[in-house]
C-alpha cells in the first residue's frame, strides 16, 4: 500500500465529526417545508484570536424586511462555549481579523444612515474595530469611495487596505469622460491603491499605484514587503488568464513581477487564476494557488534565495483535490502549508509540511473523515485548529481540534441551527455504478425520512454546476433541490459525473473535448443503475440543475425523452454564443480545446441547440435577468424554440436585476414554490396549488408500481455505500 493510502487509514481513525459533551438527543417529530430552508444560519467564515481563547465567526440569515440575508459578527468563548452576538446593523458585516493582542476585532462593514453623504455611514464598505466584550464599534477608515479589503500588521500598529479610483485610458479618453454615461467594451477601469495607516498618528500614506487592479494582498510579517495578486482590469476574464503575482518592497519602493513572462507556457491551460496568497511566519515564502475550469487547481510557493523569490510547483497526491482556491494558511511559525482539499465528496484540512529550501514532506489531514469543511482558522501558535464543518445530520458548525501532541478528535462547538435536531430527515447515501465505458462513477442519493428501500420513488436528478465542482457527502439544504424533493417523498440524486472535482486527475480531465457526451451517459447509466436496483421508477423521472447543471439539464432532454419533467436555470444552449458573451471565456476555450473558428465540431457537438427537435420534456426555464455567467439569451432561445416552435410544454422564469445566483428572499422563495409544482404536476399528476403532503410521492410511486405487475424492476444488489470513514483505494 501506498505511504499516501497508510498515512491516510490512520488520520481517519481520529477525524470524525464527534461532537463535545453528549447531549439528550431531540424527537424528530418536524416535517421539512419549503419555509424551514429561511430559518437556517449560515457561518461563511472563522477567525481565531491569536491565544484560541476566543473564535469570531460571520453568521449569515435571512431577513425579510431586507428580501436577503444579512450576515452580522458573533464570538465564541471555547472555555465556556459562551456565544455573543457583536453587530446588529445590516451593513452586510464580515473578513473579521483579530488585533495582536487579541483585544480588538477589526471588520469590514457598510453601515448607512438616512440622510448621510460622507463616510464612514454612507453605505460605502469601511474597517470598524470593537472588543469582544462588545463595545460600541469604531470607524477606522472613513475613505471616500470605501475600502475594498485590508490587513492588520503583525504588530497591530498598522492597517493595509486598497481602494478604487476610475481611469481613463487609451487615445478616446477624452471623449469617454464627456460621455461617462455609456457603458464600453473597454477603456474605463477602477485601477486600486495600496495604502497604509498608521494606527497610533492615524496618519495614512499611499503606497501603491501602478494603474492595475489589486485582487488580494498579503503583508510579510516585518512589513518590508507586500505580496500582491494583480490584473489589468477588474473583469473576470482579466483575472483568468492575466492575473499575476507582484511583490512591493517596502526600502525601494518598487514592484516587481514574481510570476514573470513565461510561467504559463507549461501549464495545462493559460486560463488559470491566482488566489489565495500567503506569507509563512518567517517572511521567507509566500504561497499562492493557481486555479483552473476543467484542471487540477495547484499550489506554487515562491521561497527566498539570495535575494530573490523563485517559484515552484507542489507535488499534490492525485487522490486529493485542492478545493476552493485552496483556503491557504500557514501553520502557526511553522512551515506547514494547509489548504482545504475534496476527497470523494468529502472536503478536509490538510497541511503539507517542512516547506523549506525546494523540498517538501508528504500531505497529512488535520480534520478529516466523513465531514465537509468550508472554512478554517488556527491560533497563533498552530495548536489548535477551527473549522466550519457540515455533516450529514447538520448543516455548518465551528468545530475544533486540538494538534499540539497527539491530535484528537474534533470537538463541536455551537449548534447554530437548533431547530434541525427536530427535523425528520432525509438519508444520505453514497452509491457507485459503472459507466458505459467501464468508469466507476459516485453520486449522493437522498431518500425520504424512513424509506427503506421497499418500492420505487419518484426519482429526480439534480445536477450539480462547475463542471469542476462535486456534490457533497453531507446534509445541504439549498434552493436546487436537496433536502426539500426528499422530505416531499421523492428520490433526489446527485451525480459526480466525469469532469467532477475529488475522483483524481483523470476523471476530472476527461470531460476535456467531451462535453454532452462522456458526463451525459455518466449521469443516465446512474439512473439506470438506480432504476435497477429497485429505488427509482423509470416512469416518473425528473432532472434539475443550475449553471453547469442547467446546461446539463438542456443536454440530457435532447438526449432521451425518459424524463417527465425538467427545470433548467442558467443554462447554455450554444457554445459559440457562450464563449462570446460569458464573463470567463476561458472556461469554454477549455473544455472545447480552443477557439470557435479553430475547433468548430467541438463546438457544434456540444451544444443541444441543434437537437432541440428531440425534446418531449416538459421544461421549466430560470434565469436571472443580468446573468454574466450563463446570459439570460441561451434560456430564453430555449423557451421560444420548445414553446413556438416545439409545442413543447414550458415556463421562462426571468429575475430581474439577479445575477448568476439567486440573492433575493423572494426569488429563492419563487424559484422553490415553482420548482416543488413543477415536479408534482408532472411527475406526481398533481393539480397546482393542490393540499401538499409528505406522502403523496411515495403514495404515487407505490399506486404506479402496482398498475404495471407485468414490468418488474430487474435483480439487482443494492446500491454500494460507502462506510463510515472509508479508506480510499490505492
Amino acid at each position: 500500500m501506498p505511504k499516501w493510502c497508510v498515512l491516510l487509514a490512520v488520520l481517519l481513525t481520529w477525524a470524525g465529526p464527534a461532537g463535545g459533551a453528549a447531549a439528550q438527543p431531540r424527537e424528530r417529530t418536524h416535517d421539512i417545508e419549503l419555509d424551514d430552508y429561511f430559518t437556517l444560519g449560515v457561518i461563511t467564515t472563522c477567525a481565531a484570536s491569536p491565544d484560541g481563547r476566543y473564535v469570531a465567526y460571520v453568521e449569515a440569515r435571512w431577513e425579510k424586511p431586507l428580501d436577503g440575508r444579512n450576515a452580522d459578527l458573533w464570538v465564541l468563548d471555547t472555555q465556556t462555549r459562551e456565544r455573543r452576538r457583536l453587530t446588529f446593523d445590516p451593513a452586510a458585516d464580515g473578513s473579521p481579523q483579530w488585533s495582536h493582542d487579541g483585544r480588538f476585532l477589526y471588520f469590514l462593514s457598510a453601515r448607512q444612515r438616512p440622510g448621510e453623504t460622507r463616510p464612514p455611514l454612507n453605505g460605502q464598505a469601511q474597517v470598524w474595530r470593537l472588543s469582544p466584550a462588545g463595545e460600541e464599534a469604531f470607524a477606522v477608515t472613513r475613505v471616500e469611495g470605501g475600502v475594498n479589503r485590508f490587513e492588520l500588521s503583525r504588530d497591530g500598529r498598522t492597517l493595509y487596505y486598497t481602494t478604487s479610483e476610475e481611469h481613463f485610458q487609451d487615445d478616446f479618453k477624452t471623449l469617454r469622460q464627456k460621455n461617462k454615461h455609456l457603458e464600453y467594451g473597454h477603456g474605463v477601469v477602477k485601477v486600486s491603491q495600496l495604502w497604509k495607516l498608521d494606527l497610533e498618528s492615524w496618519r495614512a500614506e499611499k503606497l501603491i499605484d501602478e494603474n492595475r487592479v489589486i485582487r488580494s494582498f498579503a503583508v510579510s510579517p516585518d512589513e518590508s514587503c507586500v505580496a500582491l495578486i494583480t490584473t489589468p482590469d477588474e473583469t473576470a476574464l482579466s483575472h483568468e488568464g492575466w492575473s499575476r503575482v507582484d511583490l512591493w518592497h517596502a526600502d525601494t519602493r518598487k514592484v516587481h513581477v514574481v510570476t514573470k513572462d513565461g510561467w504559463r507556457d507549461d501549464h495545462p491551460s493559460p486560463y488559470g487564476w491566482v488566489d489565495g496568497i500567503c506569507w509563512a511566519a518567517d517572511g521567507q515564502a509566500v504561497a499562492f494557488s493557481l486555479s483552473f475550469d476543467g484542471y487540477p487547481t495547484e499550489l506554487w510557493v515562491a521561497e527566498e534565495r539570495d535575494g530573490d523569490l523563485p517559484i515552484r510547483r507542489l507535488e499534490i497526491p492525485d487522490e486529493l483535490e485542492v478545493a476552493d482556491g485552496g483556503r491557504l494558511a500557514w501553520r502557526g511559525d511553522s512551515r506547514e502549508l494547509c489548504f482545504l482539499a475534496e476527497w470523494k465528496a468529502r472536503k478536509w484540512v490538510c497541511g503539507l509540511p517542512d516547506l523549506r529550501d525546494g523540498s517538501q514532506g508528504t500531505v497529512r489531514k488535520l480534520a478529516g473523515g466523513d465531514i465537509v469543511a468550508n472554512s478554517y482558522s488556527f491560533d497563533r501558535a498552530g495548536g489548535q485548529l477551527f473549522a466550519v464543518v457540515d455533516t450529514t445530520k447538520h448543516t455548518g458548525d465551528l468545530y475544533m481540534v486540538r494538534l499540539d501532541g497527539q491530535p484528537g478528535d474534533l470537538k463541536r462547538l455551537t449548534n447554530v441551527n437548533p431547530q434541525i435536531d427536530t427535523w425528520k430527515l432525509p438519508q444520505i447515501q453514497i452509491v457507485e455504478w459503472k459507466a458505459p465505458d467501464g468508469t466507476t462513477v459516485e453520486g449522493i442519493l437522498e431518500t425520504p425520512p424512513g424509506y427503506a428501500g421497499d418500492r420505487p420513488l419518484p426519482l429526480v436528478v439534480e445536477l450539480h454546476g462547475g463542471p469542476t465542482a462535486a456534490t457533497m457527502y453531507a446534509m445541504r439544504f439549498w434552493i436546487y433541490g436537496r433536502t426539500l424533493l426528499a422530505a416531499k417523498g421523492y428520490a433526489l440524486f446527485s451525480p459526480n459525473y466525469r469532469g467532477s472535482t475529488g475522483y483524481g486527475r483523470k476523471f476530472m480531465t476527461d470531460l476535456i473535448g467531451r462535453e454532452n457526451d462522456v458526463e451525459v451517459q455518466d449521469i443516465l447509466s446512474g439512473v439506470d443503475a438506480l432504476i435497477q436496483r429497485g429505488l427509482a421508477d423509470p416512469d416518473r423521472l425528473g432532472v434539475m440543475g443550475w449553471s453547469n447543471g442547467g446546461y446539463l439539464t438542456n443536454c440530457v432532454i435532447t438526449a432521451t425523452d425518459r424524463f417527465k419533467a425538467a427545470s433548467t436555470g442558467a443554462g447554455v444552449l450554444d457554445m459559440v454564443i457562450q464563449w462570446g458573451t460569458e464573463d470567463t471565456p476561458g472556461h469554454v476555450i477549455n473544455y472545447m480545446k480552443g477557439l470557435p473558428w479553430t475547433a468548430a465540431d467541438e463546438y457544434r457537438r456540444a451544444s443541444p441547440v441543434f437537437v432541440l427537435d428531440r425534446v418531449r420534456t416538459p421544461t421549466l426555464i430560470h434565469v436571472g435577468g443580468a446573468d454574466p455567467r450563463c446570459p439570460p439569451a441561451h434560456s430564453r432561445a430555449l423557451y421560444r424554440a420548445l414553446r413556438h416552435y416545439l409545442n413543447v410544454p414550458t415556463e421562462l422564469v426571468v429575475y430581474p436585476g439577479e445575477s448568476h445566483s439567486l440573492n433575493t428572499y423572494q426569488n429563492r422563495r419563487a424559484k422553490m414554490e415553482w420548482d416543488l409544482a413543477w415536479f408534482d404536476k408532472y411527475l406526481l399528476e398533481k393539480k397546482p396549488g393542490e393540499a401538499d403532503r409528505p406522502e403523496d410521492a411515495a403514495e404515487a410511486g407505490s399506486k404506479a408500481a402496482a398498475e404495471k405487475p407485468s414490468r418488474p424492476a430487474p435483480a439487482a444488489p443494492p446500491p454500494t455505500t460507502q462506510p463510515a470513514n472509508p479508506e480510499p483505494r490505492p
